[in-house]
């Protein structure tokens, strides 16, 4: 499948974003065609972890979050990391942006923690969707029904649960991306 054209919103957290999920789902999207704009809360540079303990590189970041908004984009990846997602889904303009693609029933990917911003920007409810085991309460209490699979679609929004399920994961997005909207989302 081809993403030619087609424009990708990546997030990443100052010091905290999980690094194979930052990097694995970007490489995918860019060998599919694709265009990655990296978005961060902050400019200049963000560094990964591995493990949520070890680092890992520095990335840069092409915007912030404050300038930008989902309809520049036709789709969005939520990295996880236990820190990164736990910075993204306290801030405020992070929440906004990923719940306006929702509104405007655009892809979303999330895999580990990454699903913690869903919860934060209330767009779970009645929705199949994995994660990292430890935030399936969360998940449930918003209102999702979780699962304990590889990768879950869900009318454009794939998740997975960790690093190891990343393979099936970017086939999937890159597959939900080249498809596009989703009417019934």
């Amino acid at each position: 499948m081809t993403l030619e054209g087609r424009n990708i919103a990546i997030l990443i957290a100052p010091r905290g974003t999980e690094e194979p999920e930052f990097v694995q789902p970007r490489r995918a999207i860019e060998q599919a065609g694709g265009i990655v704009t990296v978005i961060g809360l902050e400019p200049g540079e963000a560094k990964t972890n591995n493990g949520d303990l070890d680092p890992g590189g520095s990335y840069d970041v092409d915007r912030t979050v404050a300038d930008v908004s989902a309809e520049e984009f036709d789709g969005l990846i939520i990295p996880g990391g236990t820190v990164g997602a736990d910075k993204l889904r306290a801030d405020g303009q992070a929440v906004d942006f990923v719940s306006a693609f929702f509104q405007q029933k655009k892809p979303v990917g999330a895999i580990c923690h990454g699903p913690w911003l869903l919860v934060e920007a209330d767009v779970v409810e009645d929705r199949e969707l994995t994660s990292y085991p430890s935030i399936r309460t969360d998940i449930e209490n918003a209102g999702g029904n979780w699962t304990d699979q590889e990768v879950v679609v869900d009318q454009g929004l794939v998740t997975s649960r960790n690093p190891h399920d990343l393979p099936a994961f970017c086939a999937k997005l890159v597959e939900e991306f080249a498809e596009g909207r989703h009417a019934d989302a």
